[in-house]
């Protein structure tokens, strides 16, 4: 398609997710789904907004110098009830709070949100994003895969089958501490059910359908490509976005049993103006 035809070419995508209780921080950075989804997408010509790699802010050299979140200054968070706890608090919010203004300003002026969303990471971040996004009337595309534990099972059934009665009962333990809750189908949080249409979830990105994405040397392979390995994604993401390059999906419509016009997807060409009689 020619870049005129395309419907990707120029729309602004914001990429939102987990970035604070990831494994690794600066894995997560280079190799994960985000880093996929930047290279999948280039071809298209969408311009992608990801809160890892923020873009320079025009005339304000110095602010939000500071992207990313300091664990090493967060780690200087108190509770203590004094003037001393106040003051380390009120600087800890000043710090951080230029990095939630230029993440909410990427949400404010993209043309769609893609969401990652296992039920098993804390990101309040996230939600809120998700929020601002469909408080606009924005597409919020919805990743939430399998969450399952394999080692934590092979690990009991190891103990069992030594006879370590303290361990699997420790084993069971750390269970309920860490809240290690297993959602096999990656059934979404029914807060989302209540907010997003049918049309937007999906139980995985699709990553091995593109070999380029994961034959990669820069790419190694990650515990999505295990999860998505073991479980075929039923409704992958990324063909999804294939298909909407050249055709805007519509609504479908429960009531009456038929698809609609979906007004979420308002996206407007820059410089491109219709005269109006």
């Amino acid at each position: 398609m020619s870049s005129e035809e395309s419907i990707l070419n120029g729309v602004r995508i914001y990429l939102s997710g987990p970035m604070d209780f990831v494994v690794s921080r600066n894995e997560e950075k280079q190799f994960g789904w985000r880093s996929r989804l930047r290279k999948f997408l280039s071809p298209f010509g969408a311009i992608v907004y990801d809160p890892w790699t923020k873009p320079v802010i025009v005339g304000q050299n110095g602010y939000a110098e500071n992207y990313e979140y300091s664990n090493t200054k967060r780690a200087q968070w108190t509770f203590e009830d004094s003037d001393t706890g106040r003051n380390v608090r009120s600087q800890l919010c000043d710090l951080f709070y230029p990095t939630v203004h230029i993440n909410r300003r990427m949400v404010d002026i993209c043309d769609l949100l893609i969401a990652y969303c296992p039920t098993n990471l804390y990101s309040v971040g996230t939600v809120n994003e998700i929020i601002r996004a469909r408080s606009q009337n924005k597409p919020v595309l919805l990743v939430s895969p399998p969450v399952t534990y394999p080692s934590f099972a092979k690990l009991s059934e190891h103990l069992q089958e030594h006879k370590d009665q303290e361990g699997v009962k420790r084993l069971e333990q750390l269970k309920r501490e860490a809240v290690l809750k297993e959602n096999p189908e990656g059934i979404p949080s029914p807060w989302y059910l209540g907010i997003l249409p049918e049309d937007y979830f999906f139980d995985g990105f699709g990553f091995s359908l593109y070999s380029h994405l994961i034959k990669d040397e820069q790419y190694p392979r990650t515990r999505l490509d295990e999860i998505e390995a073991n479980r075929k994604p039923l409704r992958p993401l990324l063909p999804y976005l294939e298909k909407l390059d050249k055709e805007i999906p519509k609504l479908y419509d429960a009531r009456h049993k038929d698809y609609k016009e979906n007004s979420d997807w308002m996206i407007l060409r820059p410089g491109v103006h219709q005269s109006i009689e």
